[in-house]
Formats: structure tokens, C-alpha cells, sequence
């Protein structure tokens, strides 16, 4: 009896029937695999911000911003589909941690190949894209031959992703002037999948674990800010001149990146995918925070510019190196009000706060402390959450009998 106990145990530790997991299930936690994944991808967005940070500097604006749009897409897109399929069918057997190692190839590859996507040059992203995602498709397949609750949405997910792979391998024979619309054609093939295989019958993901999962991942890009930043001050200290303001530069950094932390944080985001009432509501958030994750990378690139600007090594103006830090900003405060605060808050302080120092925000701009102001007005909207807030339950917790 004990040994054939022992030899289950060893049969559960290498091979798993990938079942779909209980969406309710308690002290659910992102685990140490789906860490290692985010540490892996941050390579990616540090050299998205990088090429940002870059196009910006040599005053290539327009070319910059698309450019880490479009490169960011695949990070994003890569780790979303990872962390919501982890949500529902993770077995934490060698087979999966396995292809997991394939996806995390797939996303280093991209990452290898973020500098010659900047240049036009798409090959190596999409190598590492198209691995990363016939990788997604394994674990589709292996889902719909063990589960036959969810085979149909399971099989609609691997055809689906299949099928835009290739659209992607095309895409590079293609001619340079259908390069562009090829590009949002496709991204608009590979946002429509997840509709298409769940419109019937959702996978079993957990509000609970997709929360934490969004909030690490947030956590690690505003961390990669703080490198990037970081780094540049200390090359500026280096050279021994403009200290004073390279040191103000950096305590303004490191309030402005403190805050947002804060006001992401502020609300539980479980709460809203809890009460979600259809597949339009969970995929808006979902989807919704590519810009809040792009706007807290591209916001470690404008704290670079700014550094650029300061010492006098970049060859930007003024106004656009600015907007390189409060333009992220504006966008990570809207975005986050959209997801986790809501226009119709019942705390109405908060929920005009937000879009009013966004727009504030933007008109720090033209002023000629701009990362420091914006620094003070993300700090202002924390002081307003939390006045606001003060003796109100955290939303989603239970209050306790009298």
C-alpha cells in the first residue's frame, strides 16, 4: 500500500491530467514558475524602454512611439495569454513547466530582438512571437484531450492561434507599404481569438490569482522604470557635473514612481473582475491594461530623456522631453481609473480626481519643472485617495459584526 502510494506521489510530480482548475479555489497565489516568467519578460520591456528612450532622445518621436508600440504588443500579448491560461489549467508538472521554458525562449528571443525591430527589421521578434505562441498551442492541445468540459473552447483557442502564427510568418515576405496595416490587421486577429474560443462557455480563471498576477507584473515594469532612471542618474553623476539636479531629478522620480504604485494599489482589481457580468467586461480589463503596463515602461524612458535633457546629451527640445515623462503619466492615471476606480465611483472625489490631474498633468508640460510638478500632483491625488478613503472598508473585504 505504501509503495503504491509512493508511486502515485512520483506520477503526480511528472504528469498531471490538465484539468480545469476551480475558479473559487482558496489561497490561490501566483507561483514561484509564473514569477520566473515576469523576471524573464522584464528583459523584453527593459529593451522596449530602451529603444523608446533611444527614438526619443535623437528626437525620432514619431518613429519611437510606434515602433514600442508595436514591439510592446507582442510582450504584452505573449505574457497575457501565458498568465490567463496559467489562471485556468496550471498543473505545475515537468510537462508544463517544460513548454513554460519554451514560452520563456520565445519571449528572450523577442526580447534579442527588440533593437532590430526599432530598425524595421521584425524577423527575430517574430521568431520568438511565433515560438512563444505554437508553445500556447501545446498546452491547448494537451488541455482539450484531458478536459472535455472545455475541449471546444480549448480547440478554438489552438486553431485560432495557429492560424494568425502563420499570418505573422507571411508578414515579413510582404511588400514595406503593406507593412504598417498588416501589423494592426493581425493584432486585431490575435485580440479577437480569446472572444471567439470563450463566447460560449468561459475557462475557469481566478479573479483572485489574475489580480495578483496584473499587480506583479505592474510592480516589476514600474521596477524596470526605476532601473532605467536609476542608471542614467548614475552615468550623469559620473560625469561630475549638474549634481543638484540629477539628485532632484531622482527624488522626483522616485515620489512620481512611488505614487502610481500607490494608486494602482489603492483598489483591490479583483473586485471589478468579480463582478463582471459578461466577457466584454473581463476583456476590457484585461485587455485595457497593455496601457497601463506601456505607460509605466515608456515612463522609465521619459525619466531617462529627462536625465538626457538635464546633462545636455540628448538632442531633444524641451517640450517633447517633458511629454516623454507626462504624457506616460497621463495615460497610466487615466487608464487605472478606467480599471480599477470607475467614472461612476460613489466616492466622487476620487473618481474626478483622476482624470483632473491627468489633464493637469499634461499641462506641466509647459512648465519648466515638469517631472517635479507631475511628481507633486501624483503625490496630491494619493493624499486625495486617501482623505477620502479614511474609515471606509477596503472594498471587497468583510466587515465585521457589531
Amino acid at each position: 500500500m505504501a509503495e503504491s502510494s509512493v508511486r502515485g506521489s512520483r506520477l503526480r510530480v511528472w504528469y498531471r491530467p490538465m484539468k480545469m482548475r476551480d475558479s473559487g479555489e482558496g489561497h490561490r497565489v501566483a507561483t514561484p514558475l509564473e514569477l520566473l516568467f515576469d523576471l524573464c519578460f522584464v528583459v523584453a520591456v527593459a529593451q522596449a524602454a530602451a529603444g523608446l528612450h533611444h527614438a526619443i532622445a535623437e528626437n525620432h518621436i514619431g518613429h519611437g512611439v510606434l515602433s514600442f508600440g508595436m514591439v510592446f504588443f507582442a510582450i504584452w500579448w505573449g505574457w497575457l495569454n501565458f498568465s490567463w491560461f496559467a489562471s485556468s489549467f496550471d498543473t505545475d508538472d515537468v510537462l508544463y513547466r517544460l513548454v513554460t521554458m519554451v514560452q520563456i525562449a520565445g519571449g528572450l528571443t523577442v526580447a534579442a530582438g527588440v533593437s532590430s525591430a526599432f530598425d524595421g527589421d521584425f524577423t527575430i521578434m517574430v521568431i520568438g512571437y511565433v515560438l512563444m505562441r505554437f508553445a500556447m498551442v501545446a498546452q491547448w492541445l494537451r488541455a482539450a484531450r484531458t478536459d472535455s468540459s472545455c475541449r471546444p473552447a480549448a480547440l478554438r483557442y489552438a486553431v485560432g492561434i495557429t492560424i494568425v502564427q502563420i499570418l505573422w510568418i507571411v508578414r515579413l515576405g510582404l511588400p514595406e507599404s503593406l507593412a504598417l496595416p498588416s501589423f494592426f490587421l493581425f493584432l486585431l486577429a490575435e485580440l479577437a481569438v480569446p472572444v471567439i474560443a470563450e463566447r460560449r462557455r468561459p475557462t475557469g480563471w481566478h479573479p483572485h490569482h489574475i489580480a495578483e498576477r496584473y499587480g506583479l507584473f505592474t510592480i516589476i515594469v514600474l521596477g524596470e522604470s526605476i532601473l532605467g532612471a536609476t542608471t542614467a542618474v548614475k552615468e550623469g553623476l559620473d560625469e561630475g557635473e549638474h549634481t543638484g539636479g540629477l539628485i532632484s531629478l531622482a527624488a522626483a522620480g522616485l515620489v512620481l514612481v512611488f505614487s502610481l504604485w500607490w494608486l494602482y494599489f489603492d483598489q483591490p482589481g479583483h473586485v471589478r473582475l468579480e463582478k463582471a457580468k459578461n466577457l466584454f467586461t473581463v476583456a476590457s480589463w484585461g485587455y485595457g491594461h497593455y496601457l497601463i503596463f506601456a505607460s509605466a515602461a515608456a515612463l522609465g524612458a521619459g525619466l531617462e530623456v529627462a536625465v538626457d535633457y538635464d546633462t545636455h546629451t540628448g538632442h531633444v527640445a524641451s517640450l517633447p522631453a517633458a511629454m516623454a515623462t507626462t504624457v506616460p503619466v497621463a495615460i497610466y492615471l487615466l487608464s487605472v481609473w478606467l480599471m480599477h476606480i470607475g467614472p461612476t465611483n460613489e466616492c466622487r472625489p476620487i473618481a474626478i480626481g483622476f482624470p483632473v490631474t491627468a489633464v493637469l498633468v499634461l499641462g506641466a508640460s509647459f512648465t519648466p519643472a515638469p517631472i517635479h510638478i507631475t511628481a507633486l500632483l501624483a503625490a496630491a491625488l494619493v493624499v486625495l485617495t486617501v482623505v477620502a478613503t479614511h474609515g471606509e472598508p477596503v472594498p471587497g473585504e468583510a466587515t465585521s459584526a457589531s
